[in-house]
């Protein structure tokens, strides 16, 4: 039987499924990492980095909670990022996932 596991140890290639059908639905710069490694960056249906991190996608991991704000640098300096936690049964976060407000058809203003 085929299927997808999101862990604290998933790589940017085990998430890479995962973000890449989000992007598919939102159309939007989608970031992921796990807990324990850097993730991926998907862009333009495609994925343009699988050794990504970032400042929101570690706050997220350190708190678990949703964080809204502004990217501090990168080719979407300034424009508002979301990042929300990805966490397992037992409520721990396992990883995060992102995406970036090109379009502003999203509310992201809640930060």
């Amino acid at each position: 039987m085929a299927g997808l596991i999101i862990s604290e140890n998933s790589t940017a290639e085990e998430l890479e499924p995962i973000a890449m059908a989000i992007y598919g639905t939102i159309g939007l710069p989608i970031t992921i990492r796990s807990k324990n490694h850097n993730g991926l960056r998907v862009e333009n249906s495609k994925v343009v980095d699988y050794n990504y991190t970032g400042e929101y996608l570690e706050q997220t991991l350190n708190t678990g909670k949703i964080v809204h704000g502004l990217a501090g640098s990168g080719p979407y300096k300034g424009m508002p990022v979301i990042v929300s936690p990805i966490k397992n049964r037992n409520s721990e976060t396992i990883a995060a996932m992102g995406t970036v407000n090109l379009s502003g058809y999203i509310d992201l203003k809640r930060f």
